[in-house]
């Protein structure tokens, strides 16, 4: 079995810098197709040769950057489905913190790299693994978790598009009632 290999703290450190010049620029108004090695190396404060140790071009720090979000994601939701000190309503709306944490870089995302498919996968899980863990038995006119799903993901999209003068907790809370029938 062999050991992972632990990335050296000055990569790290590069790789955040970039990270951090991408979406500080984003959230300043540059659109992805603007973006350049040049613009994105000056904001960081670094050079194209140390951009180019570590990415072959901008898509690929862009698909690095929208992968580990994704991750992230991922990692969250996967806490929810264990996370049982929590009620719903706290698991959702710490879902939708980190959402609107990352809320700048999401909005340039939903048009690229099929962010909102992937959101769909991942909330869908959630919803799955809810649903096996459930105690009781479900009725057969239970909403099934394609809709489910669609219905969440379609909210959460507007939220990100349109709605955020709302907070996560705000829509936590009309999506509860949503679904609890209120």
């Amino acid at each position: 079995m062999s050991i992972p290999k632990k990335e050296d703290p000055r990569t790290a450190r590069s790789k955040e810098m970039f990270k951090n010049a991408v979406l500080s620029l984003l959230c300043e108004g540059s659109v992805i197709s603007s973006l350049t090695v040049q613009k994105v190396a000056a904001k960081a404060g670094l050079n194209r040769t140390t951009f180019y140790l570590h990415y072959q071009d901008i898509q690929d720090l862009l698909t690095q950057i929208t992968q580990e979000i994704l991750n992230e994601l991922s990692d969250k939701i996967a806490a929810l489905k264990h996370a049982n000190d929590l009620s719903e309503k706290q698991q959702l709306t710490q879902l939708l913190d980190y959402l609107y944490i990352h809320r700048d870089y999401l909005l340039s995302l939903l048009t690229i790299n099929q962010f909102e498919e992937k959101l769909f996968l991942l909330i869908e899980q959630l919803i799955e693994g809810r649903r096996r863990n459930t105690e009781k038995e479900l009725p057969v006119e239970y909403v099934t978790i394609e809709i489910k799903t669609a219905s969440l993901v379609g909210i959460i999209m507007w939220w990100i598009r349109k709605g955020l003068h709302f907070s996560s907790d705000y829509i936590s809370d009309q999506i509860y009632f949503m679904y609890r029938g209120q």
